[in-house]
């Protein structure tokens, strides 16, 4: 496995074969008498019955060992896929998906979510992490046990650097962050706003890539998902999040979810050196859903120009008719 660098677009891509596995199993990988037996990197709560178990993902994309190994082949870049790659078994069991958790069991999913972030941004080889949900045959789940990965890369995906580069050019313009402004906007004209819990707002933004994106962010402003704000009531994001699912799973069946989150910052070299002095006025952590509703959208992932048929406020007002617990 090795990443390459495309010079034109920014973009870091992996390439080469990933790790073997056995024959497909009768019975779902990430069963609690499979995954009892493998080594945990987190297991909440630490003694008794497990409720979320975080294991190193059986065919990882990036491995934690070793050196990047930065070369140059003539004009391009490419290193080793160092990184690293893990699966959050999110319930023990099978059968139950986070649109069917309480609001306890989403908050417990939060938790471990920061807490792998946090403990992840330790290590300085590690510029991004990135947490993400694929539910659904079409959106590439892996397995159908409810689950989620976390990704380290010594690299920041594109997209992120993106948004970074917006929010600090619209913060050195207003000195005001570009997320806070989203939300205020969004409260004042109310047309894309689906739910609301607390200072948690679930949106349709305004330019919605895909029918029914959402975006959940925090009305104050943050720019760490995996420090929440003192007074900060991580379980009223939980009942937001999960009333969210039971409505997109009303209309979509299945989605791509991603957190986004501040890269590290303990390396103050490379690509984003410029941005530190900001960041933390500027960038702010957001949820990104992306449902697939047709099955000819099954990747949005080679688009730079989305078509959307969907008018983002037409979508939220039909996600708001949805009733959340029916």
């Amino acid at each position: 496995m090795e990443l390459r660098k495309d010079p034109i677009t920014q973009s870091w891509v992996i390439l080469g074969q990933r790790e073997p596995l056995d024959d497909a199993p009768e019975e779902c990988a990430l069963e609690p008498a499979k995954i009892e037996k493998q080594r945990s990197i987190l297991t909440w709560p630490a003694e008794g019955a497990w409720q979320v178990r975080v294991l190193p993902h059986p065919q990882p994309l990036y491995h934690i060992e070793g050196d990047p190994g930065r070369l140059a082949e003539g004009m391009y870049d490419k290193m080793v896929a160092l990184g690293a790659h893990e699966v959050v078994v999110e319930t023990p069991l099978h059968d139950k998906r986070m649109s069917q958790f309480s609001d306890e069991e989403i908050e417990r999913v939060l938790w471990v979510w920061a807490s792998r972030i946090a403990d992840l941004k330790k290590d300085a080889r590690f510029k991004h992490i990135t947490v993400s949900k694929n539910q659904g045959g079409l959106a590439g789940e892996e397995w159908a046990h409810a689950h989620s990965q976390v990704t380290a890369t010594i690299f920041v995906p594109r997209r992120i650097k993106y948004e970074l580069s917006s929010a600090h050019e619209w913060f050195k313009d207003k000195e005001r962050c570009i997320f806070c402004d989203t939300v205020r906007q969004e409260e004042k004209q109310g047309k894309r706003i689906v739910d609301v819990q607390g200072d948690y707002y679930a949106l349709c933004p305004y330019a919605s890539r895909v029918p029914y994106e959402l975006w959940l962010l925090h009305r104050r402003h943050n720019h760490l998902f995996e420090q929440p704000r003192p007074g900060s009531n991580r379980r009223q994001l939980a009942a937001l999040l999960g009333r969210v699912l039971r409505r997109l799973e009303k209309v979509a069946p299945a989605f791509h979810l991603v957190v986004h989150t501040s890269p590290n910052t303990k390396n103050k070299k490379g690509e984003l050196a410029g941005y530190w002095k900001t960041l933390a006025d500027d960038y702010h952590w957001h949820i990104e859903i992306l449902p697939i509703v047709e099955k000819r959208s099954k990747s949005y992932s080679i688009k730079e120009v989305y078509f959307n048929g969907e008018m983002p406020e037409q979508a939220a007002a039909s996600l708001r008719a949805l009733d959340p617990n029916s």
